[in-house]
């Protein structure tokens, strides 16, 4: 009796701690999980709008890293504390992941930076999801991001997939606000007063239209004379839009200063006949004088 408990507690101790470690490296990974679950659910009942989906945004990486390098730590720690227990030598073991680490971070130098310059981007806020953003050459709304990959859908329709290690320099074009400068040439024989009198009115109208001041940041404002030319006085005019309302605010402005115009019976352009003449063939008409058609 003596000598089967004797075996039953040789053999049976070490099942029950590599039991206890299995159930509590399980308990710890469904405690991790809940509670990044909570944080993502937290950012995103917080508010609407563009700093919310930023948070929202910032919190799901976050929490994405967090369980999943916790509960790899975790594996990690309960498989060594097991072999531990069956009385197996961790060192090897421990040196061999050492070794295949370090050739899978050789190997993987992209994926590396891949991943690090992915976690920056959400980490210092560089675009969100919904963002309108040129990186490089390529300009397009940000469709997803992942530690990996930023994906834009640019304005022809396509999907490009970018990986994070490639992005050096982001232009983003829908934080706070935009901005455009519409130039206008009236015709080089008409007074500038009248033209830069009605672009005023066509400005303040725009101002006053309910349905887009709220779109409206700064101005329209008339900025003046741009420059002078051959084909007429350039007129200047600057506005300063919500983010990704620049196209339809500067669409809409057109539309009135056209109008304004064409009310005031201002012209926007001149036309001038230029006769070119040949020193031989004029030479030829003096002598003989003006030939007959």
């Amino acid at each position: 009796m003596t000598n089967l408990l004797s075996r039953w507690t040789e053999f049976g101790a070490p099942g029950l701690r590599i039991a206890g470690t299995l159930l509590l490296a399980i308990l710890l990974i469904r405690l991790l999980k809940s509670f990044t679950k909570r944080l993502v659910q937290k950012a995103g009942t917080d508010s609407t709008g563009r700093a919310a989906r930023m948070r929202e945004q910032q919190t799901q990486t976050f929490a994405g890293i967090l369980y999943s390098g916790g509960m790899g730590l975790i594996a990690v720690v309960a498989i060594l504390m097991t072999l531990s227990e069956l009385h197996f030598d961790i060192r090897p073991v421990a040196a061999a992941a050492g070794l295949a680490s370090l050739a899978l971070g050789i190997g993987a130098q992209g994926l590396v930076r891949d991943v690090i310059n992915g976690f920056f981007i959400v980490f210092e806020d560089q675009f969100v999801v919904g963002d309108t953003v040129r990186i490089g050459e390529v300009l397009g709304r940000v469709e997803h991001i992942t530690l990996r990959r930023t994906v834009l859908r640019d304005p022809q329709g396509a999907i490009i997939t970018m990986p994070n290690g490639q992005i050096q320099q982001v232009a983003n074009l829908s934080r706070d606000w935009a901005q455009v400068f519409l130039s206008i040439t009236v015709a080089p024989d008409a007074p500038l007063n009248p033209p830069l009198a009605a672009l005023d009115r066509a400005a303040s109208g725009l101002r006053a239209d309910a349905a887009w001041s709220a779109a409206l940041v700064d101005g329209p404002r008339v900025l003046g004379v741009d420059s002078l030319g051959p084909s007429g006085a350039k007129l200047l005019v600057q506005v300063r839009t919500a983010p990704n309302r620049q196209d339809d605010v500067a669409r809409e402005l057109r539309r009135r200063i056209s109008a304004q115009f064409e009310k005031e019976g201002i012209r926007t352009s001149g036309v001038q006949q230029v006769e070119v003449r040949y020193a031989a063939k004029s030479e030829k008409e003096n002598k003989n004088g003006p030939s007959e058609s």
